[in-house]
């Protein structure tokens, strides 16, 4: 199952469970163009919780819609994917290496209070700025 939430007007939100049929994957990807649709300078989280491959079939609706999808990546920034299965947030991590205009970071499922942050654009110096900062 693959849930999208528009949690603001240049933020989405997507969950992925188990595997999907081919009237699943169709019902979800038109569910994300729809949500997706008048975001600019887009983000978006990506917590996949139990990956299952998809049947053939919803692969052939992935492909058919793929033109679709292209253009929806283009409307977003960053994208922070959430996983505990380490070969997931590689492959993130190399999709991201390979689309220029996405920023994409994994990160583990307990770190997504450090997915969130760095979304919004804090970085791990923020803090050591901050306490560098403080009056003594």
């Amino acid at each position: 199952m693959l849930n999208t939430t528009k949690t603001s007007s240049n933020r989405l939100d997507l969950e992925l469970s188990g595997s999907l049929d081919s009237a699943e994957m169709r019902a979800a990807l038109n569910d994300l163009l729809e949500k997706a649709e008048g975001i600019t300078h887009g983000k978006m989280i990506y917590k996949i919780l139990d990956f299952e491959m998809p049947t053939m079939s919803a692969i052939a609706v992935e492909l058919q819609l793929l033109p679709k999808l292209f253009g929806v990546i283009a409307q977003f920034e960053k994208c922070a994917v959430l996983s505990d299965a380490a070969w997931i947030r590689t492959a993130a991590e190399i999709k991201g290496a390979v689309i220029p205009s996405l920023e994409i970071k994994s990160f583990s499922l307990s770190e997504a209070e450090a997915a969130e942050a760095w979304l919004e654009g804090a970085t791990a110096n923020d803090d050591l700025e901050e306490d560098e900062n403080f009056p003594v």
